[in-house]
């Protein structure tokens, strides 16, 4: 029997039969010797963390890699066979590469361990008799818990007495207001976790009251201990970036192992040194391995990241900011999220009308009973009673909207006080003014009429009516659909000789209010950004159905097909439910395991699936979703440590920003691994050309190591700073099934290698056979590749719109590169210890603009047919 059914087993007992299944004594609890042998038996009352990999052993993986190891190879063959320096060098790189990767799968998730720091410390239980005060951890099942106001619970209990108990279950059901609890009531079989009001679970928070209850589970058999397994079972999907990059790594490796033994080769058989040979075949099995295409990946997300903090979003993890161009669909819950997450008046029913809250006698007199009737005076007074009474809250800073000062009740005297319970389904409160005592009394409609003999219109009170009834009740179903909480209120002015227990009787109704967690008023412009972007977004809350479709219509996501409950959710198979997402966008009364279901089955069907949250229940889902997106400010800890983002300021507003910004970060991602492997193809057939026409390499060996080391990667990481396309939010999300190497990239990366091989080939064989002098034409090609290679990276920073409207200098990162590359060029062939160490030599004028044209011709053709394209 898995926990949320055992739980439900428990709370489908009445407390005797508990009791005896425990062993226990509601009175006296457990002896000491008892509670240890049961300490022995089920363990500490705690969560188990994962066990985390040393930084020594992520080293030790990273290090390891078959690719590393190749390079680690072709490291060793060159410091023997080369110099001391360039062998230092390769080191260098791969030393880099390793710690990068090894910083990256070092940060461990630490959901476990925020859910862990959930459970109160310290808690009080009765055992032997007496009321103790003990470590969380040393509770065992059968142990008696003393709860009062403000406790976090430590363990899951059956209720065996409760006194106007209330339970704030948000960061594990979902629910947005606290929940009566009630030990007498003994719940169906077929009772949900967030229906179980004769339970008490652990993580959750006394809002109000107090009560007895008797532990049933402990540790990782708990509801918050089953949220820590989901949390860890949930893993994390590879992006369609990451899929794409492995594969494509793959591949490249055993491409740069042909061409780095097939060039050797065939240049030793053409009559070329060997020991020259095999020094090139190692320079090129460095600079066409793909080792740097993590790092160019990295570095392109750790900017655009950069990019999204300053928009409210915090990336913990690098593929976040990739995926989020991706996404299709945004799971969101709505507490906290859709909503402000504070409670508000939203209507007021007096003189048997339904209105807004206004400035009038009879709102101001409904108002001032309400306050009264729920002390939400003393919430004013006592700001830690905000927490506890979410209602009063609202009422207290409500009054001043209507014209009332709650400062002017001070004259009302508190005497005497029922406490809310559920039999009574009310609250009341007796207050002395004057030479009069007037209790005031709140709570659900029905219990409130049910006690009520008299109505409130104007100045006086009659008799109800079948007809006054009837509005009353026309008005709450009303109410009741807009997903908003009702509060009635009635009095009545007491004898002196009265007897407390009759005080609650022939009360006259006053009217009703009611509280709502309102919308976000920015989230309705977001949700139809995001539609319009081809993103569909769907709610999943623990919340009542009215209520989550109410916010569903006033954020503008479709619910025609109405909310679709928990329970119907466990009714239906996968394909059944599979069918349902298709259609339905909102799901209330929904636990961990039906978001974490509905999470799996919208990835099976191909989506990319953000998840938003802030509670515990939250954690597996976000964990589970291709992004997860916490909360900053009200988010737990254990769904900000699941997460792979964080919005800083809890607003939905920020995600639209977000997609935005990330559908930015992969279009300069693909264009900045179109340019790199561009340069990859481009030096291969660089290389095959003078092979088969038998004349010398362009390249020296060090010359490669150099190119590699510093044009390849500072160029492909300058493509972040690129702006975002016009069209980038009118486009569809990116099918998750496209390869990243599909036929238009694979044409830009063919057409830009075509551009760097002319260019630099036509200027080494012109330089080579008119001057027959081998480093003055290497040197020629490599002033070629570098300027080619500025220039084409330049002309590549958009797809469709030309450099002359995006401004030639609005990319500063880029144009600082191209200024650094073409310096270090005029350096390197004019600095005679330079010209010693990388074997180049001066370059007579006419040479020099020989380079430029072709470097410009090459390049620069690829602006013209954007502008002709602009003007067709």
């Amino acid at each position: 029997m898995d926990t949320a059914n055992r739980t439900t087993a428990w709370a489908s007992q009445d407390a005797e039969e508990v009791l005896a299944a425990l062993d226990t004594d509601p009175r006296k609890g457990l002896t000491s010797e008892e509670a240890e042998i049961r300490l022995e038996k089920y363990g500490e009352n705690s969560l188990i963390e994962e066990e985390k990999e040393s930084f020594l052993e992520e080293l030790e993986e990273e290090a390891t890699e078959p690719m590393i190891l190749l390079l680690i190879f072709v490291g060793v063959l060159y410091s023997v066979l080369g110099t001391l320096l360039d062998a230092a060098t390769i080191f260098s790189i791969i030393i880099v590469l390793v710690l990068v990767e090894v910083y990256n799968e070092y940060r461990a998730d630490q959901g476990v361990k925020s859910l862990k720091e959930l459970s109160s410390p310290t808690s009080n239980v009765i055992r032997g008799g007496e009321l103790i005060e003990i470590s969380s951890a040393k509770i065992v099942p059968g142990d008696i818990l003393v709860l009062s106001i403000g406790e976090r619970i430590s363990a899951d209990a059956r209720l065996l007495k409760a006194y106007g108990l209330q339970l704030d279950e948000s960061s594990l059901t979902g629910e947005s207001l606290p929940v009566m609890k009630d030990a007498e009531v003994v719940m169906p079989a077929s009772a949900q976790l967030t229906d179980l009001t004769n339970m008490v679970l652990a993580g959750t928070l006394i809002a109000q009251g107090e009560g007895v209850a008797v532990v049933t589970s402990t540790g990782k058999s708990t509801e918050l201990g089953r949220v820590q397994e989901l949390t860890e079972e949930a893993e994390e999907p590879p992006t369609p970036l990451q899929d794409a990059m492995k594969q494509l790594s793959e591949t490249l490796v055993w491409i740069a192992i042909f061409f780095s033994v097939l060039i050797p080769v065939l240049g030793y058989l053409r009559g070329q040194p060997l020991q020259t040979m095999i020094l090139t075949g190692l320079s090129l099995s460095f600079a066409v391995i793909p080792e740097e295409l993590p790092i160019v990946i990295t570095m392109v997300l750790a900017v655009g990241t950069y990019a999204l903090s300053k928009k409210n979003a915090l990336v913990k993890r690098l593929r976040a900011s990739e995926t989020l161009g991706s996404v299709t669909v945004i799971a969101t819950d709505k507490t906290g999220t859709l909503t402000e997450s504070s409670m508000k008046l939203g209507h007021v029913f007096s003189n048997h009308e339904l209105t807004l809250p206004s400035v009038s006698p009879a709102v101001q007199k409904l108002v001032t009973m309400a306050v009264l009737a729920t002390r939400a005076q003393m919430t004013m007074e006592y700001e830690r009673l905000k927490g506890s009474n979410p209602m009063g809250a609202a009422l207290a800073n409500s009054a001043k909207d209507v014209g009332l000062a709650v400062s002017d009740l001070a004259e009302y005297v508190l005497v005497d006080e029922f406490s809310f319970d559920n039999k009574t389904k009310m609250a009341s409160y007796v207050y002395a003014k004057e030479d009069k005592r007037t209790i005031y009394s709140s709570g659900a409609p029905e219990a409130v009429l049910e006690r009520s003999s008299k109505t409130l219109l104007g100045d006086r009170e009659v008799s109800f009516t079948s007809s006054e009834l009837a509005k009353v009740t026309e008005a709450a179903t009303q109410i009741a659909s807009g997903g908003e909480r009702i509060l009635a209120v009635a009095y009545r002015t007491l004898d002196k000789d009265e007897e407390r227990e009759a005080y609650v009787r022939n009360l006259t109704f006053a009217g009703m209010v009611s509280f709502s967690d309102p919308a976000r008023p920015e989230v309705p412009g977001v949700i139809a950004e995001c539609r319009a972007a081809g993103i569909r977004v769907i709610m999943l809350t623990g919340d009542h159905p009215e209520t989550a479709k109410a916010i569903a219509t006033q954020v503008g996501i479709p619910d025609d097909e109405g909310p679709l409950t928990g329970a119907q959710v466990s009714s239906l198979d996968d394909d059944h439910l599979k069918e349902a997402l298709k259609t339905v966008s909102v799901f209330a009364r929904i636990t961990p395991e039906h978001k974490l279901r509905i999470v799996r089955l919208l990835r099976q069907t191909g989506e990319v699936v953000a998840v938003t949250g802030d509670g515990v229940n939250d954690a597996p889902a976000l964990k589970e979703a291709a992004i997860g997106i916490a909360m900053g400010v009200k988010g737990t800890d254990a769904a900000k440590e699941a997460a792979d983002m964080i919005l800083t300021d809890d607003n939905f507003v920020s995600i639209a920003g977000a997609v935005r910004e990330g559908r930015k970060i992969f279009d300069n991602l693909r264009k900045g691994i179109r340019y790199y492997l561009s340069v990859k193809v481009a030096l291969i057939l660089i290389f095959l050309l003078p092979i088969l026409l038998a004349v010398p390499l362009p390249f020296a060996p060090i010359q490669i190591i150099l190119l590699e080391m510093f044009m390849d990667l500072a160029a492909s990481s300058g493509f972040v700073a690129e702006g975002m396309e016009p069209d980038i939010m009118k486009r569809p999300p990116r099918d998750p099934k496209e390869k990243v190497l599909n036929r238009h990239t694979l044409t830009g990366i063919f057409v830009g290698a075509l551009c760097l091989f002319a260019a630099v080939s036509l200027c080494y064989l012109l330089t080579y056979y008119r001057t027959g002098n081998l480093v003055y034409a290497q040197t020629a090609a490599f002033a070629t590749w570098v300027l080619t290679h500025v220039f084409l990276a330049f002309n590549t920073r958009s797809e469709r719109e030309p450099l002359v409207r995006q401004g030639l200098l609005s990319n500063r990162i880029m144009t600082l590169w191209g200024l650094i590359a073409i310096i270090m060029l005029l350096l390197v062939t004019a600095v005679p210890f330079l010209q010693i160490q990388l074997k180049t030599t001066y370059l007579e004028v006419s040479d020099w603009l020989l380079v430029v044209v072709a470097s410009f011709a090459a390049t620069f053709w690829i602006e013209a047919s954007k502008l002709i394209r602009k003007h067709v």
